[in-house]
C-alpha cells in the first residue's frame, strides 16, 4: 500500500492514537462531538426541530434516562453543536438551540441514516 490519500491523509497514525490532549485528527474531533450512545439521536431531534426544551427531548426519546440526556446536552453544548438559552424567572426556562456548527452535521447524520437503512 502506498501513502494514504483522501480524507485521512491529514490524520497521521500518531494523531489517531487516543490523545493525551485535545484531538488533532478531524475524525477524532467529530467523534468527540458525536461520541457516546444516544448522542446522534439527540442531534437528530435538533435537526428535526432546530430548538427544543429538555422536556420535549425527553418526550421524543423516552428510553433515555434524565442523567444521560443531561450529559448529552452538556456534551453537545461544549462542542458548540447546540446553545443553551436560559430565560430568567421562576421556574427558570431553558431552551436548547441548534447552532450553525450543529446544522453542518446534518449530512453526517443523513449518511448514518442511509448506511443504517442499507
Amino acid at each position: 500500500m502506498g501513502a494514504p490519500d483522501g480524507p485521512l491523509e491529514d490524520c497521521p497514525d500518531s494523531a489517531l492514537v487516543p490523545p493525551a490532549r485535545e484531538p488533532r485528527c478531524p475524525v477524532d474531533i467529530t467523534l468527540g462531538a458525536l461520541g457516546g450512545r444516544w448522542t446522534p439521536l439527540v442531534l437528530r431531534e435538533f435537526l428535526r426541530r432546530e430548538r427544543a426544551t429538555y422536556s420535549e427531548l425527553s418526550a421524543a426519546l423516552p428510553a433515555l434516562s434524565d442523567k444521560v440526556l443531561s450529559d448529552r446536552l452538556a456534551q453537545l453544548t461544549r462542542a458548540g453543536v447546540v446553545e443553551r438559552h436560559r430565560t430568567p424567572g421562576w421556574p427558570p426556562r431553558v431552551r436548547y438551540v441548534l447552532t450553525d456548527r450543529g446544522r453542518a452535521l446534518e449530512p453526517v447524520v443523513h449518511s448514518m441514516w442511509e448506511w443504517g437503512s442499507a
